[in-house]
């Protein structure tokens, strides 16, 4: 009876994979040594189907496999004196979706990780308020909450790229962004608990750390989406990332979403010589700064294949996958380029489209071999267009460091390695 219906149906699947013809049944998308040779990997017994593995004890707290020990934050020792003041980039290359893992969302500190005992931790709201208060982290659990998907991007990202292709690694050249779901309470639910005077107009947000860091915010965003956030992807923030409460200005530069969130202060100007304002500005040609150049432009970046994520398989079907993020709300459009500009494909945004928050996009491409020059261009909802790197520089010249949205170029060799390049 078996061999009737094997003759009748075709081979059975168990010859099949014997044979090394299961890639078949995947639309034939295995190369032809690898059908005529069969795989051992799926026709021969393995480990781990012969034998239990640990229990639901053995990781009371869940770790990736083993096999993904490589995909961590990196830190570039040379790009400042000291690590305590410094930043690690979190791994684009090596995620997909657009949330990103709290262990590998990149850091920036000015004096390194405050350890903070949450029992122990205040917020001071004072200045022009009718009522200072001092609210523990007990009381700031009684607001109502909410959650929100967010993007944090370091005003510094891409910084490196103004005077040319230098760091071969979307980790390095795009690295200091990520994308969590933020829970906590609306900034302006506790500032209404103190109540604002007619004069305030600004907002005073201070660090516990070390550092101090303190940076204004115009009091109308303070009062539009602001959060004071205690939780990330659904458990508590990492120490890194402001433990026990941070600030949340959405579609801002990072910098003005101030950790381990220590006091609010209202007032009626901006504290510039509290604050490290002349840092946070875009030097031009001219030698004039733009100043105030709060929200973070329209961007992408091709994740893969990218350098740090070559084409390893070789020619046939390629997913061409990226993510693109604007301080102005949604991206509604994101083209994707194979020759360096000259013709250019609308690309599928997968996923949920958020404001303030990260798109991931795909092209599916069958490669054939030969080189492509890879770009991406985002186009956000209210029209602005990623412009590219020269004309950037034609516009603000290459003394900045900051707000760098400039197109990014891969160039993909034949022999599917990806290097970081520029062409005109």
């Amino acid at each position: 009876m078996s061999q009737s219906n094997e003759s009748a149906q075709g081979p059975s699947r168990r010859r099949l994979l014997k044979a090394g013809l299961a890639g078949t049944l995947a639309g034939g998308l295995v190369t032809g040594r690898a059908l005529a040779a069969g795989d051992p990997a799926i026709t021969d017994i393995q480990d781990w189907n012969r034998y239990s593995g640990p229990g639901v004890d053995a990781q009371p707290y869940g770790t990736p496999s083993p096999y993904e020990k490589t995909v961590i934050r990196r830190n570039v020792p040379w790009l400042t004196a000291d690590p305590v003041s410094s930043v690690n980039f979190t791994p684009l290359h090596a995620l997909d979706g657009i949330i990103t893992p709290n262990g590998l969302c990149f850091e920036r500190h000015h004096a390194g990780v405050a350890e903070i005992d949450p029992a122990a931790h205040r917020l001071m709201i004072n200045g022009l308020v009718e009522t200072p208060l001092v609210f523990t982290m007990a009381d700031l659990a009684r607001f109502p909450r909410t959650n929100r998907i967010y993007f944090l991007e370091c005003a510094a990202n891409s910084g490196m790229e103004w005077r040319g292709a230098q760091l071969n690694g979307c980790q390095f050249t795009h690295g200091m962004v990520h994308c969590v779901m933020y829970t906590g309470v609306p900034l302006r639910a506790v500032l209404a608990e103190a109540g604002l005077k007619p004069g305030a107009t600004w907002l005073l947000a201070e660090g516990a750390d070390a550092a101090a860091m303190t940076r204004s915010i115009p009091l109308e965003k303070a009062l539009d989406d602001c959060m004071i956030a205690f939780a990330m992807n659904g458990e508590a923030l990492r120490p890194e990332q402001g433990y026990p409460i941070r600030l949340v200005v959405p579609g801002w530069e990072g910098n003005m979403w101030v950790k381990w969130l220590r006091r609010l202060e209202l007032g009626d100007q901006p504290w510039q010589q509290r604050e490290e304002t002349s840092k946070y500005t875009d030097l031009l040609a001219s030698g004039k700064a733009r100043r105030f150049t709060w929200a973070m432009e329209v961007k992408s970046v091709i994740t893969s294949p990218s350098p740090q994520a070559p084409v390893r398989h070789g020619r046939g079907r390629l997913v061409i996958s990226g993510l693109a993020w604007t301080g102005n709300g949604r991206i509604a459009q994101v083209d994707v380029t194979i020759d360096g500009g000259r013709n250019w494909t609308a690309a599928r945004i997968d996923g949920p489209s958020l404001p303030h928050a990260l798109h991931r996009f795909y092209l599916e491409h069958d490669w054939d071999g030969s080189a492509l020059f890879l770009q991406s261009r985002a186009i956000d909802e209210k029209g602005y267009v990623q412009p590219t790197k020269d004309a950037l520089r034609a516009a603000r010249g290459s003394n900045s460091i900051y707000h760098n949205n400039g197109i990014q170029t891969w160039y993909v060799g034949t022999d599917g390695v990806v290097e970081n390049v520029e062409i005109s």
